[in-house]
């Protein structure tokens, strides 16, 4: 699975060195890269404090080390007036018609590179190390997402019975889900028949997911409607939110075509997620055998 994580680092390393070459091309001075500085950092900086961030200011050929690149003219006021000629105002009146946005995170993603490449490239020293940082980002940010969904006590049905007999129910109940909704493949199945080797993948194979997907909503909405005694309800929960969270990565990972960033995440994050399924469930069935 993780291969495809790595090729499409290598393949946006290749992105990096042409987008370095064709940006250091076309400035001649600027600002140092300082290895302590966070991506973020760099994205935001306004180094003279004159409302125009660094890496625009790179775009639109003003030195981002002075508030006036040409004497009693402001920056932002020569920018602001290269923008109008361009249709691309912000102040009054646009001259061309805006769209609202629909960003994909790919998008996003894609944007906020080349912003960050364009301010590590004014000191021109976008070299293999900073190329390496960036694709550390990228990886970092493949590597990591954050639910969109959490259960909590008010979303489920907690009694106050702690008597065998209501153990022994949830216990019955819990082990009779599964059953009722058994799955033809798994998610590993699906993503062998989407790797055909290691530079082309079968997107089409990814509906496939969808079976899977309705399978575990359905166990998701059988735990929910069960009664569980208030000394399960913790781990209880934690099995529901864990399924939860699969049910999301894997969702993610149909993603390949629209919104290739969030689907190279989704298809990192599915081992982490599945053995947290797994220890979740684990804990809970220690707890029934106490």
């Amino acid at each position: 699975m993780l291969f495809l994580v790595a090729l499409f680092l290598l393949k946006n390393k290749t992105i990096f060195q042409n987008t370095i070459s064709f940006i250091q091309g076309k400035q001649e001075n600027g600002l140092a890269y300082n290895s302590n500085t966070t991506i973020g950092d760099l994205v935001n900086k306004d180094t003279d404090e004159d409302g125009v961030l660094d890496w625009e200011e790179s775009l639109w050929g003003t030195d981002p080390t002075k508030k006036e690149t040409t004497p009693g003219i402001p920056d932002n006021v020569a920018i602001e007036k290269l923008k109008s000629q361009t249709g691309q105002s912000q102040q009054g009146k646009p001259l061309l018609k805006q769209e609202p946005e629909n960003l994909t995170q790919t998008d996003k993603f894609s944007r906020e590179f080349f912003s960050t490449v364009a301010t590590l490239s004014q000191g021109g020293e976008m070299d293999q190390a900073t190329v390496d940082k960036l694709s550390s980002s990228l990886a970092e940010k493949i590597q990591n997402s954050t639910p969109r969904k959490i259960y909590t006590p008010t979303n489920i049905k907690i009694i106050n019975d702690e008597s065998t007999k209501a153990t022994q129910k949830y216990s019955d109940t819990l082990s009779s889900i599964y059953p009722q909704n058994p799955a033809k493949y798994t998610v590993i199945d699906v993503l062998q028949k989407f790797t055909l080797d290691e530079n082309n993948v079968d997107v089409s194979v990814l509906v496939e997911l969808d079976s899977i997907i309705e399978q575990i909503k359905k166990i998701i909405n059988a735990m929910v409607k069960m009664n569980v005694p208030q000394s399960l309800s913790t781990l209880h929960l934690t099995v529901i939110n864990a399924l939860e969270r699969l049910v999301e990565n894997i969702s993610d990972i149909k993603l390949y075509d629209t919104d290739v960033i969030v689907s190279l995440s989704a298809i990192s994050q599915y081992e982490k997620n599945t053995t947290l399924l797994e220890s979740a469930v684990s804990d809970l069935v220690n707890k029934l055998n106490n």
